[in-house]
């Protein structure tokens, strides 16, 4: 880990904050956190949770990505490979509208549907520098296909490829890269003939509004996903639960940052609860969701901790620990539910 990374939020939050000529009493003023809140945050005494590093960059006029000093950057070859691959993948991004000549014809779609899946199971895995050195490949690829034949598998099978670059560059803190990658997922979705598609895209939409700290508009967005989907069959009802456990973590978030109360929060986690229940029990992974009673339960326990109900928290991490235990849960998933519970 480079000294970038190495240094805390709250040193970055303090810089932040003199650049603007604010004291700690300016700040607190302008992000509705108290004095002493921000002070303890500052000196690393205080987690500085999502809602208040969200608050915080309002107030500052700085993107939250500068205080969380993103992208993460590692500070060895080995560590730092994956950014190797970022400026190949803007390339094959960009490529998407116009996708270039290639030197050979491009791979048949049922080999680019297998690379789509080997990558979506090394995205889950976290397995990111692999991910990051087939994927743009795969993307200008699937370009040219979709282009070429209007066919609505390319379109589909280009979008879930978006889908994985758009992660991708979310978890490393490129967000601008992020927004790009959903933007065009949302085109291909809708060239697709799936209809979940384009509900799934507002649903990415979302996720990167919850990284910005726009819960309101990201459960607006969510609600409008949600409008006249079809639940009767399983893919569109673990959909609708993914949308319920999305609309949760944003509840949870908007009501730290002083909106709603937490009963909204606990509502759709219920209701996403009991839609994972209503699922086949050896139902598969619906558009990469991970919509399952695990991860349901995973994100129980995050909702606590984001309404800062600590002793909620850690009695579902407790419940949750057999399941934790079972080889299959992805790594991603793991490593974010111990993020969450460090702060329990």
């Amino acid at each position: 880990m480079n000294d970038a990374a190495r240094e805390s939020i709250g040193v970055r939050i303090a810089r932040a904050r003199k650049r603007r000529g604010l004291t700690q009493h300016g700040l607190a003023a302008r992000c509705h956190y108290s004095r002493s809140h921000i002070a303890q945050v500052e000196k690393g005494h205080k987690v500085a949770t999502p809602a208040f590093v969200a608050a915080a960059a309002a107030a500052l006029a700085v993107d939250p990505s500068e205080l969380y000093g993103q992208p993460y950057r590692g500070d060895t070859p080995r560590d730092d490979q994956v950014h190797a691959a970022i400026p190949e993948l803007r390339r094959a991004l960009t490529a998407v509208d116009a996708p270039p000549d290639l030197d050979a014809p491009p791979r048949d779609l049922d080999q680019l549907a297998a690379e789509v899946a080997v990558l979506r199971r090394d995205s889950l895995a976290a397995r990111h520098s692999r991910v990051g050195a087939r994927l743009p490949a795969v993307l200008v690829e699937l370009a040219v296909h979709a282009h070429a034949s209007g066919s609505p598998r390319a379109w589909r099978l280009l979008n879930s490829a978006q889908a994985v670059a758009a992660s991708l560059a979310r978890r490393l803190g490129y967000t601008d890269l992020a927004s790009v990658a959903i933007k065009d997922a949302a085109v291909a979705a809708d060239r697709s003939d799936d209809p979940n598609l384009p509900r799934l895209a507002l649903l990415s939409r979302a996720l990167l509004m919850m990284t910005i700290g726009a819960w309101e508009p990201g459960l607006a967005l969510v609600r409008r996903a949600g409008e006249g989907l079809d639940t009767t069959a399983p893919a569109g009802l673990a959909v609708y639960g993914a949308l319920h456990l999305r609309s949760a973590v944003l509840s949870a978030r908007s009501t730290a940052a002083g909106h709603p109360g937490p009963q909204d929060a606990w509502d759709h986690y219920e209701q996403a609860r009991e839609i994972a229940a209503r699922l086949p029990a050896r139902a598969p992974d619906f558009y990469a969701l991970q919509f399952n009673p695990t991860n349901v339960a995973i994100h129980g326990a995050a909702v606590a901790v984001e309404l800062r109900d600590y002793d909620e928290a850690v009695r579902r991490d407790a419940e949750l620990a057999p399941r934790l235990r079972r080889p299959g849960l992805p790594a991603e998933r793991r490593a974010h539910h111990e993020i969450d519970m460090s702060r329990a």
